[in-house]
Protein backbone atom coordinates (compact mmCIF):
# COMPACT_ATOMS: atom_id res chain seq x y z
CA UNK A 1 0.00 0.00 0.00
CA UNK A 2 2.94 2.28 0.83
CA UNK A 3 4.27 1.96 -2.68
CA UNK A 4 0.81 2.65 -4.49
CA UNK A 5 0.77 5.69 -2.09
CA UNK A 6 4.16 6.89 -3.16
CA UNK A 7 4.00 6.08 -6.83
CA UNK A 8 0.38 8.27 -6.64
CA UNK A 9 2.33 10.97 -4.86
CA UNK A 10 5.51 11.02 -7.18
CA UNK A 11 3.00 11.37 -10.27
CA UNK A 12 0.86 13.86 -9.37
CA UNK A 13 4.17 15.95 -8.44
CA UNK A 14 5.45 15.37 -12.00
CA UNK A 15 4.72 18.25 -14.76
CA UNK A 16 7.16 17.33 -17.01
CA UNK A 17 4.48 16.85 -19.51
CA UNK A 18 2.23 19.65 -18.83
CA UNK A 19 4.00 22.11 -20.71
CA UNK A 20 3.70 19.59 -23.96
CA UNK A 21 0.04 19.84 -23.26
CA UNK A 22 -0.50 23.50 -23.22
CA UNK A 23 1.86 23.77 -26.49
CA UNK A 24 -0.20 21.23 -28.46
CA UNK A 25 -3.35 23.68 -27.02
CA UNK A 26 -2.01 26.86 -27.83
CA UNK A 27 -0.72 25.49 -31.55
CA UNK A 28 -4.46 24.32 -31.83
CA UNK A 29 -6.01 27.62 -31.11
CA UNK A 30 -2.98 29.41 -33.53
CA UNK A 31 -4.27 26.94 -35.97
CA UNK A 32 -7.83 27.55 -35.30
CA UNK A 33 -7.60 30.96 -36.03
CA UNK A 34 -5.43 30.79 -38.96
CA UNK A 35 -8.14 29.47 -40.70
CA UNK A 36 -11.08 31.60 -39.84
CA UNK A 37 -8.98 34.56 -40.59
CA UNK A 38 -7.97 32.99 -43.86
CA UNK A 39 -11.54 31.87 -44.50
CA UNK A 40 -12.85 35.67 -43.85
CA UNK A 41 -9.72 37.38 -45.84
CA UNK A 42 -10.60 34.97 -48.99
CA UNK A 43 -14.44 35.60 -48.85
CA UNK A 44 -13.78 39.65 -48.88
CA UNK A 45 -10.74 39.50 -51.51
CA UNK A 46 -13.55 37.60 -53.55
CA UNK A 47 -16.18 39.73 -53.16
CA UNK A 48 -13.24 42.80 -53.87
CA UNK A 49 -12.10 41.10 -57.21
CA UNK A 50 -15.83 40.34 -58.33
CA UNK A 51 -16.87 43.92 -58.21
CA UNK A 52 -13.33 45.08 -59.82
CA UNK A 53 -14.35 42.32 -62.42
CA UNK A 54 -17.92 43.98 -63.03
CA UNK A 55 -16.34 47.55 -62.74
CA UNK A 56 -13.98 46.76 -65.73
CA UNK A 57 -16.39 45.04 -67.57
CA UNK A 58 -19.08 47.80 -67.97
CA UNK A 59 -16.16 50.22 -68.74
CA UNK A 60 -15.32 48.43 -72.24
Amino acid sequence: MLKLKNFFKNFSANEAGAVTVDWVVLAAAVVGLSAVVGTTVKTAISTKANAISTSIAAAN
